[in-house]
């Protein structure tokens, strides 16, 4: 990432960009999303994968409110 000044300033940019970029392909709205997640993460096992895979921009156990309306994932 040209603007980034360490690399782990570039990786940290590179998820950021990914999280929003696949939330709008899974029709999500990315600032609702982003929203739930942050609120989702601080109380959730990390390492519970089914607690984890739920969070997932694909996953059907999302909330409505975060989809984009008028768009089908």
């Amino acid at each position: 990432f040209l603007f980034a000044n360490t690399p782990r300033g570039a990786r940290a940019s590179a998820i950021a960009y990914s999280l929003v970029e696949t939330a709008k392909e899974n029709g999500l709205d990315p600032y609702l999303y982003l929203e739930y997640l942050f609120e989702r993460l601080p109380n959730i096992r990390t390492d519970d994968r089914a607690a984890m895979d739920e969070l997932l921009p694909w996953s059907d156990r999302l909330p409505e409110r975060i989809r984009r309306r008028g768009k089908k994932a």
